[in-house]
Protein backbone atom coordinates (compact mmCIF):
# COMPACT_ATOMS: atom_id res chain seq x y z
CA UNK A 1 0.00 0.00 0.00
CA UNK A 2 1.21 3.51 -0.82
CA UNK A 3 1.26 5.70 1.49
CA UNK A 4 0.22 9.49 0.61
CA UNK A 5 0.48 12.95 2.45
CA UNK A 6 2.93 15.38 2.36
CA UNK A 7 6.46 14.61 2.58
CA UNK A 8 8.35 15.44 5.47
CA UNK A 9 11.04 17.78 4.99
CA UNK A 10 14.49 16.83 4.93
CA UNK A 11 16.57 18.64 7.71
CA UNK A 12 19.65 20.79 6.46
CA UNK A 13 22.89 19.56 6.83
CA UNK A 14 24.64 20.66 10.01
CA UNK A 15 28.61 21.86 10.00
CA UNK A 16 30.80 20.05 12.42
CA UNK A 17 31.98 23.31 13.86
CA UNK A 18 27.76 23.89 14.97
CA UNK A 19 27.96 19.91 16.63
CA UNK A 20 31.16 21.28 18.59
CA UNK A 21 29.42 24.68 19.88
CA UNK A 22 26.55 23.02 20.76
CA UNK A 23 28.33 19.84 22.58
CA UNK A 24 30.45 22.30 24.79
CA UNK A 25 27.06 24.17 25.44
CA UNK A 26 25.76 21.29 26.84
CA UNK A 27 28.54 20.02 28.61
CA UNK A 28 28.98 23.37 30.59
CA UNK A 29 25.53 23.62 31.10
CA UNK A 30 25.72 20.13 32.61
CA UNK A 31 28.62 20.90 34.95
CA UNK A 32 26.99 23.88 35.98
CA UNK A 33 23.87 21.83 37.11
CA UNK A 34 26.10 19.22 38.94
CA UNK A 35 27.86 21.78 41.03
CA UNK A 36 24.28 23.43 42.04
CA UNK A 37 23.09 20.13 43.18
CA UNK A 38 26.09 19.00 44.87
CA UNK A 39 26.58 16.02 42.45
CA UNK A 40 30.55 17.40 41.27
CA UNK A 41 33.50 18.21 43.64
CA UNK A 42 34.90 21.49 43.00
CA UNK A 43 38.27 21.26 42.20
CA UNK A 44 41.69 22.31 44.08
CA UNK A 45 44.80 23.30 43.40
CA UNK A 46 47.21 20.28 43.28
CA UNK A 47 49.73 21.08 46.31
CA UNK A 48 53.03 19.23 45.46
CA UNK A 49 54.74 17.16 47.40
CA UNK A 50 57.32 18.73 49.75
CA UNK A 51 61.10 17.05 49.61
CA UNK A 52 62.00 15.13 52.80
CA UNK A 53 63.99 16.96 55.11
CA UNK A 54 68.10 15.82 54.87
CA UNK A 55 68.93 12.82 57.17
CA UNK A 56 72.24 12.16 59.19
CA UNK A 57 74.47 10.04 57.76
CA UNK A 58 74.32 6.30 58.60
CA UNK A 59 78.29 7.02 60.17
CA UNK A 60 76.87 10.16 61.51
CA UNK A 61 74.29 8.12 63.76
CA UNK A 62 76.73 5.82 64.68
CA UNK A 63 78.89 8.07 65.92
CA UNK A 64 75.89 9.80 68.21
CA UNK A 65 74.98 6.39 69.40
CA UNK A 66 78.58 5.69 70.67
CA UNK A 67 78.92 9.18 72.10
CA UNK A 68 75.52 8.50 73.97
CA UNK A 69 77.15 4.68 75.58
CA UNK A 70 80.40 6.10 75.85
CA UNK A 71 81.35 5.23 79.89
CA UNK A 72 81.50 9.18 80.57
CA UNK A 73 77.76 9.60 79.53
CA UNK A 74 76.60 6.40 81.41
CA UNK A 75 78.03 7.64 84.33
CA UNK A 76 76.47 10.95 84.39
CA UNK A 77 73.33 9.20 83.65
CA UNK A 78 73.64 7.11 86.57
CA UNK A 79 73.72 10.56 88.64
CA UNK A 80 71.18 11.84 86.61
CA UNK A 81 68.90 8.73 87.79
CA UNK A 82 69.96 8.88 91.03
CA UNK A 83 68.85 12.26 91.52
CA UNK A 84 66.26 13.06 94.48
CA UNK A 85 67.24 10.06 95.96
CA UNK A 86 65.26 7.94 93.53
CA UNK A 87 68.36 4.95 93.53
CA UNK A 88 71.48 4.83 94.44
CA UNK A 89 73.66 6.08 91.93
CA UNK A 90 76.06 2.88 91.99
CA UNK A 91 72.92 0.74 91.73
CA UNK A 92 71.10 3.05 88.54
CA UNK A 93 73.27 0.93 86.45
CA UNK A 94 71.73 2.63 82.54
CA UNK A 95 72.20 1.02 79.45
CA UNK A 96 71.16 2.84 75.87
CA UNK A 97 67.86 0.74 74.39
CA UNK A 98 67.73 0.69 71.33
CA UNK A 99 68.27 2.99 68.21
CA UNK A 100 69.73 6.43 67.72
CA UNK A 101 66.81 8.51 65.93
CA UNK A 102 66.84 11.64 63.96
CA UNK A 103 64.94 14.49 65.87
CA UNK A 104 63.19 17.18 63.43
CA UNK A 105 61.56 19.91 64.03
CA UNK A 106 58.87 22.47 62.14
CA UNK A 107 60.99 24.66 60.09
CA UNK A 108 61.11 28.61 59.95
CA UNK A 109 61.05 28.22 55.84
CA UNK A 110 57.62 26.47 56.07
CA UNK A 111 56.12 28.47 58.69
CA UNK A 112 56.88 31.29 56.54
CA UNK A 113 54.45 30.00 54.48
CA UNK A 114 57.03 29.16 51.39
CA UNK A 115 56.04 25.90 49.01
CA UNK A 116 58.46 23.34 48.25
CA UNK A 117 60.39 23.28 51.46
CA UNK A 118 60.54 20.21 53.90
CA UNK A 119 57.99 20.64 57.15
CA UNK A 120 60.78 20.13 59.72
CA UNK A 121 64.75 20.20 59.92
CA UNK A 122 66.90 18.11 61.72
CA UNK A 123 67.79 19.16 65.20
CA UNK A 124 69.84 16.32 67.10
CA UNK A 125 69.88 13.20 67.25
CA UNK A 126 68.14 10.88 70.19
CA UNK A 127 68.97 7.73 72.71
CA UNK A 128 66.93 6.44 74.86
CA UNK A 129 68.88 5.31 77.98
CA UNK A 130 66.97 3.08 80.72
CA UNK A 131 68.09 2.35 84.40
CA UNK A 132 68.39 -0.30 86.83
CA UNK A 133 65.31 1.01 88.24
CA UNK A 134 62.75 1.47 85.19
CA UNK A 135 63.59 5.23 85.07
CA UNK A 136 63.92 6.55 80.91
CA UNK A 137 65.88 9.48 79.89
CA UNK A 138 66.69 11.21 76.32
CA UNK A 139 70.35 11.42 75.57
CA UNK A 140 70.80 13.61 72.96
CA UNK A 141 73.47 14.38 70.24
CA UNK A 142 74.17 17.20 68.07
CA UNK A 143 77.22 17.85 66.01
CA UNK A 144 80.03 20.02 67.39
CA UNK A 145 82.72 20.74 65.10
CA UNK A 146 84.08 17.39 63.29
CA UNK A 147 82.32 15.30 65.93
CA UNK A 148 78.98 14.19 67.66
CA UNK A 149 78.87 15.33 71.16
CA UNK A 150 76.08 14.49 74.10
CA UNK A 151 74.65 18.28 74.79
CA UNK A 152 71.17 17.27 76.89
CA UNK A 153 69.60 14.34 78.86
CA UNK A 154 65.96 14.95 79.25
CA UNK A 155 63.67 12.71 81.39
CA UNK A 156 61.53 10.43 79.02
CA UNK A 157 61.70 8.87 75.81
CA UNK A 158 59.40 11.58 73.54
CA UNK A 159 62.14 11.38 71.16
CA UNK A 160 62.31 7.52 70.46
CA UNK A 161 58.84 6.77 71.17
CA UNK A 162 57.54 9.11 68.68
CA UNK A 163 59.47 7.93 66.07
CA UNK A 164 58.20 4.57 66.65
CA UNK A 165 55.04 5.55 66.87
CA UNK A 166 55.53 7.98 63.75
CA UNK A 167 56.92 4.65 61.80
CA UNK A 168 54.13 2.43 62.92
CA UNK A 169 50.96 5.05 62.14
CA UNK A 170 52.57 6.47 58.47
CA UNK A 171 55.59 4.18 57.75
CA UNK A 172 58.16 6.07 55.69
CA UNK A 173 57.14 9.66 56.88
CA UNK A 174 58.63 12.62 58.85
CA UNK A 175 58.50 12.64 62.36
CA UNK A 176 58.34 16.36 63.83
CA UNK A 177 57.80 18.48 67.11
CA UNK A 178 56.39 21.36 67.40
CA UNK A 179 57.92 23.13 70.03
CA UNK A 180 55.71 25.76 70.85
CA UNK A 181 53.30 23.96 71.78
CA UNK A 182 55.28 20.75 72.90
CA UNK A 183 52.92 18.93 69.65
CA UNK A 184 54.11 16.21 67.94
CA UNK A 185 53.30 15.08 64.36
CA UNK A 186 54.25 12.04 61.17
CA UNK A 187 54.09 13.86 57.90
CA UNK A 188 54.18 11.89 54.27
CA UNK A 189 53.18 13.51 51.06
CA UNK A 190 50.25 15.72 51.58
CA UNK A 191 48.89 14.08 55.13
CA UNK A 192 49.88 15.31 58.26
CA UNK A 193 48.76 12.78 61.53
CA UNK A 194 49.12 13.67 65.17
CA UNK A 195 51.07 11.34 67.77
CA UNK A 196 50.09 13.27 70.96
CA UNK A 197 47.18 15.02 72.56
CA UNK A 198 48.54 18.41 71.75
CA UNK A 199 48.97 17.80 67.56
CA UNK A 200 45.68 15.75 68.17
CA UNK A 201 43.85 19.30 69.61
CA UNK A 202 45.34 21.54 67.12
CA UNK A 203 44.67 19.65 64.29
CA UNK A 204 41.80 16.82 65.06
CA UNK A 205 42.09 13.19 65.38
CA UNK A 206 42.16 12.12 61.87
CA UNK A 207 44.68 15.05 60.93
CA UNK A 208 44.64 17.14 58.26
CA UNK A 209 46.32 18.26 54.56
CA UNK A 210 49.93 19.50 54.76
CA UNK A 211 48.72 22.87 52.73
CA UNK A 212 46.14 23.17 56.29
CA UNK A 213 48.81 22.62 58.49
CA UNK A 214 50.85 25.25 56.81
CA UNK A 215 48.43 27.81 56.99
CA UNK A 216 47.68 26.69 60.70
CA UNK A 217 51.34 27.46 61.67
CA UNK A 218 52.07 30.44 59.76
CA UNK A 219 48.62 31.93 61.38
CA UNK A 220 49.87 31.51 64.71
CA UNK A 221 53.85 32.18 64.54
CA UNK A 222 54.35 33.65 60.89
CA UNK A 223 54.87 36.99 62.28
CA UNK A 224 57.62 35.47 65.12
CA UNK A 225 60.03 34.45 62.76
CA UNK A 226 63.64 35.76 63.05
CA UNK A 227 63.89 39.50 62.05
CA UNK A 228 60.28 40.11 63.06
CA UNK A 229 59.24 42.83 65.82
CA UNK A 230 58.03 40.29 67.91
CA UNK A 231 61.82 39.12 68.01
CA UNK A 232 63.19 42.44 68.31
CA UNK A 233 61.22 43.07 71.69
CA UNK A 234 63.72 40.65 73.01
CA UNK A 235 60.81 37.81 73.19
CA UNK A 236 61.23 34.25 72.66
CA UNK A 237 61.21 33.93 69.20
CA UNK A 238 58.80 31.45 67.78
CA UNK A 239 56.27 31.01 70.40
CA UNK A 240 52.63 31.38 69.68
CA UNK A 241 50.24 33.45 71.44
CA UNK A 242 48.77 30.13 73.20
CA UNK A 243 52.43 29.15 74.96
CA UNK A 244 51.45 29.28 78.44
CA UNK A 245 52.96 28.27 81.58
CA UNK A 246 53.27 24.25 81.90
CA UNK A 247 49.84 22.79 83.47
CA UNK A 248 50.13 20.23 86.04
CA UNK A 249 52.37 17.38 85.35
CA UNK A 250 53.36 18.08 81.73
CA UNK A 251 56.49 20.77 80.56
CA UNK A 252 55.98 23.73 79.48
CA UNK A 253 57.12 24.17 75.90
CA UNK A 254 60.60 25.89 76.66
CA UNK A 255 61.67 22.75 78.80
CA UNK A 256 63.90 21.03 75.60
CA UNK A 257 66.89 23.06 76.09
CA UNK A 258 67.48 25.69 72.79
CA UNK A 259 63.39 24.69 72.02
CA UNK A 260 61.17 27.37 70.06
CA UNK A 261 63.87 30.42 69.96
CA UNK A 262 66.86 28.57 68.25
CA UNK A 263 64.76 25.26 66.24
CA UNK A 264 61.94 27.63 64.75
CA UNK A 265 64.54 29.76 63.64
CA UNK A 266 66.70 27.70 62.32
CA UNK A 267 69.49 27.79 64.52
CA UNK A 268 72.68 24.55 64.38
CA UNK A 269 72.82 22.09 67.31
CA UNK A 270 72.14 23.53 70.51
CA UNK A 271 73.72 26.06 72.64
CA UNK A 272 74.29 24.54 76.23
CA UNK A 273 74.16 28.56 77.20
CA UNK A 274 71.10 29.12 75.52
CA UNK A 275 69.76 25.88 76.90
CA UNK A 276 70.89 26.67 80.86
CA UNK A 277 68.89 29.87 80.81
CA UNK A 278 65.73 28.36 79.08
CA UNK A 279 65.54 25.69 81.17
CA UNK A 280 67.43 25.72 84.14
CA UNK A 281 69.58 22.65 83.69
CA UNK A 282 70.03 20.05 86.89
CA UNK A 283 73.05 18.84 86.45
CA UNK A 284 76.39 20.03 84.34
CA UNK A 285 77.94 18.28 82.09
CA UNK A 286 80.94 20.88 81.34
CA UNK A 287 82.05 23.01 79.14
CA UNK A 288 79.87 20.87 76.18
CA UNK A 289 76.76 19.56 77.64
CA UNK A 290 74.57 20.11 80.22
CA UNK A 291 71.64 17.58 81.92
CA UNK A 292 68.26 18.70 81.97
CA UNK A 293 65.11 17.02 84.06
CA UNK A 294 61.75 17.63 82.42
CA UNK A 295 58.21 16.66 83.37
CA UNK A 296 56.92 14.67 81.00
CA UNK A 297 52.81 13.29 80.18
CA UNK A 298 54.02 9.90 79.95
Amino acid sequence: MTRTGTPAPVPAPVSAGHCRKNAARAAAAGALTAVFLGLAPLAHAAQPVPPAPAAPSGAGVAEAHEAATAPTTLDTLSRFFARDGAIAKAKARPVIDGATVPVYTLAPEFVAGRTGVPVATLDFLASKAVSADGQKASVWTARAGDAWKVVNIATGDDETRYAAEGARRLGGGTVFREPQIDAWYVQRGDRVLPLDEDATRAIGAGGTSLARYQARVHKEYGDKLPGSAYEKKGLAGGYGKDAAPAAEGRAPAADTAATAAARTAGDGPLDPGTAAAATGGVLALGATALVIRRRRRG
